[in-house]
């Protein structure tokens, strides 16, 4: 009996976190993505729509004129194509080593959920060979160094872009091949890009996206893990519950603080080792005590963070756009600046700030537990009944502060 694949469907509007992080992972034949009939109409619609700007022979960015500081530079109709290629051509400069498998699929498909929303004028024909290139499994190598952010990911989406077109390289079956063969190995064929597809390619934070994806999820599960670690932490050193009695979190009633101090409890209830609530010593160190404050406020950018990247993943980040007068049917084509990545960057700083953060009161405990005259030597120094045969967790401390 054949599994049936599960299936993602996009439509620009409704991919989530999750949903990314599924198909980062997933393997050939594990999960389907298509567009929903929806997003094959506003495919459709922006196709037309650029096809026609060509036709009439209107001056627009990217589609009949060149990019960035050649935006004064007209494009005649017999060069259009070529100006597409030549875009995937001139950016695709990264250096490094590759971006990792995961990374760069879910790159692909938040680029893809984007540019289901037909405002990027991409043709049908393009983004089905990007979805199939998905579910067959052929991942672009994209170099990890050249992106700027500030006018999106250009140089790693143009490394996908190659692929597309037959050329750069990809990894499909454990293999890294030319475009062309990695392609041809799953039974597909390369385009020909038509009017504003390299730019609709090229032109975006699909990677930006795609790292936040994976990073947020990595951070709420370091967050859940800290809080167990730090019940445990708070067992092995014969604390105190009091500081995480909810009456306090109610007077400073910031949310997460709340919600962290309720994990504490649940973690901790029943436990034999702490001290009782009568003890004479009523108070135990901040690394202990301060868990809900310190925990809380990292929670605090952890959700921002995941607001700002679900926010980004169905968000339309190309330039120009396509917009139609619903009354005429009318198209124009406006230049913004949607593919700025500073909303992003900002987020990520943040994360990065209370990630540490984590990490430093995380390795405050444990230097608790290793140094016998912090933990008024309940505990021997370094955790090891042998000291000076044995460094026991010496060096483990040292790791973590370094870190």
């Amino acid at each position: 009996m054949v599994d049936t694949p599960k299936h993602v469907y996009l439509d620009g509007r409704s991919l989530t976190i999750e949903q990314v992080i599924e198909v980062a992972y997933a393997q050939p034949g594990d999960i389907r993505v298509t567009l929903t009939e929806d997003a094959v109409r506003q495919v459709r619609r922006g196709e037309e729509a650029v096809a026609r700007m060509v036709q009439e022979g209107r001056v627009v960015y990217g589609i009949t004129t060149g990019f960035g500081a050649f935006k004064d530079r007209i494009i005649p109709p017999e060069d259009v194509e070529a100006l597409q290629r030549n875009i995937l051509y001139s950016h695709a400069v990264g250096t490094g080593d590759p971006f990792e498998r995961a990374v760069v699929r879910a790159m692909m498909l938040i680029r893809a959920n984007t540019l289901a929303t037909g405002h990027s004028g991409i043709r049908l024909e393009t983004l089905n060979l990007l979805l199939e290139m998905i579910n067959r499994g052929v991942t672009p190598i994209v170099p990890r160094q050249g992106s700027l952010g500030a006018s999106g990911d250009l140089a790693p989406l143009a490394h996908m872009g190659l692929v597309l077109i037959g050329e750069g390289e990809a990894e499909v079956e454990g293999h890294i091949l030319p475009g062309r063969e990695a392609l041809a190995r799953v039974g597909l064929q390369p385009v020909t890009l038509a009017a504003k597809e390299g730019l609709a390619i090229t032109n975006g934070t699909a990677l930006m996206t795609a790292l936040g994806c994976l990073a947020v999820v990595e951070a709420e599960n370091a967050a859940k893990v800290a809080d167990i670690a730090a019940a445990l932490s708070l067992e092995a050193l014969h604390g105190i519950a009091n500081a995480f009695d909810p009456r306090i979190h109610d007077l400073r009633p910031f949310p997460r603080q709340k919600r962290v101090a309720a994990h504490m409890r649940r973690l901790i209830a029943g436990s034999d080792f702490l001290r009782p609530r009568t003890s004479p010593d009523p108070q135990d160190a901040y690394s202990l005590r301060c868990v809900p404050q310190v925990h809380g406020a990292c929670l605090d950018a952890i959700d921002y963070t995941r607001w700002v990247v679900e926010i980004e993943l169905n968000s339309v980040t190309d330039n120009p756009l396509l917009f139609w007068d619903e009354e005429t049917g009318e198209v124009e084509a406006i230049s913004g600046g949607n593919f700025h990545g500073e909303p992003l960057a900002i987020a990520y700083d943040y994360l990065a700030l209370a990630l540490t953060e984590l990490g430093n009161i995380s390795e405050r405990r444990l230097n608790r537990l290793v140094d016998a005259c912090a933990n008024r030597h309940l505990l021997p120094d370094f955790l090891t009944e042998h000291g000076g045969l044995n460094s026991g967790f010496m060096l483990t401390q040292y790791t973590a502060a370094a870190l």
